[in-house]
């Protein structure tokens, strides 16, 4: 018998928040598998470009893209300049997203809308402008970063985990939507995840290894933890996998999504 091995080649991935952590580690992931790869960021022009170079040195095609896409018509450029590029998205990896701090009853209106409209509204806008052009084609994947907050909330966080909940319900609801045009959309739901934006949490070394320890795999997984099942999920291997939420947290939360 073969090896079985995931190959990308001649497809076309979007990810958006590309430039670090999970979505970077996914992008490098794909470029392996010999996908070209477009990344999305809004903020760190630099690493963006490092993260382009590094895709381009695996041998792939690879394209940044500075975009907003909480707002309607920077997700319909950020759409229409990779279309225009490529012709066509095989994958979109819906990735970026914020996780901050909001006590109820003490939580500022503001901080609820901006975790709203960055971590749910901007993947209806994202989905909205691409799922066209994969009807077009009669293909596509669309994975969704989720949450084990999403899952089974998060006190102090309920804001977060009232977006990822959401994202996983959207997943659900797609899935079904999405399977007579050949679309699989799918999600992962990892749980804590050595990136930048737990630096700040994990600065407290004790509450770092209370974590650990938390964790019945008794580590805190790297962004390629979390990469390698999207890559999964975005390839033949899972062609008959739709409407699924994969857990990725070492064991630490034991229920269905």
């Amino acid at each position: 018998m073969a090896a079985v091995e995931i190959n990308l080649q001649g497809q076309k991935a979007l990810i958006t928040g590309g430039s670090r952590g999970i979505g970077r580690a996914t992008a490098i992931y794909f470029a392996r598998a010999g996908c070209d790869v477009a990344i999305s960021y809004q903020r760190n022009e630099a690493a963006a470009h490092a993260t382009v170079a590094e895709l381009e040195a695996l041998g792939v095609a690879a394209l940044a893209v500075k975009a907003d896409f909480s707002r309607p018509p920077e997700a319909a450029a950020m759409a229409e300049q990779v279309l225009a590029k490529w012709g066509w998205v095989d994958i979109l990896v819906n990735n970026a997203g914020i996780w901050t701090y909001g006590e109820m009853g003490n939580m500022e209106p503001e901080i609820w809308e901006e975790t709203i409209r960055v971590n749910l509204t901007s993947i209806f806008y994202t989905c909205n402008a691409l799922v066209p052009a994969m009807k077009k084609r009669g293909s596509g994947q669309i994975i969704n970063v989720s949450s084990t907050a999403g899952v089974r909330g998060e006190a102090l966080h309920s804001h977060y985990a009232a977006t990822k909940g959401a994202l996983i319900a959207l997943t659900k609801s797609l899935a079904v939507e999405l399977a007579p045009y050949g679309i699989r959309v799918n999600c992962v739901a990892p749980g804590w995840v050595e990136t930048d934006m737990c630096e700040e949490v994990f600065q407290d070394k004790q509450f770092k290894e209370e974590v650990r320890q938390s964790i019945p795999l008794g580590r805190i997984p790297p962004p390629e933890d979390i990469a390698g099942p999207i890559l999964f999920l975005a390839s033949d291997l899972a062609r008959h996998i739709t409407g699924e939420v994969l857990n990725v947290n070492g064991g630490s939360v034991l229920c269905g999504g």
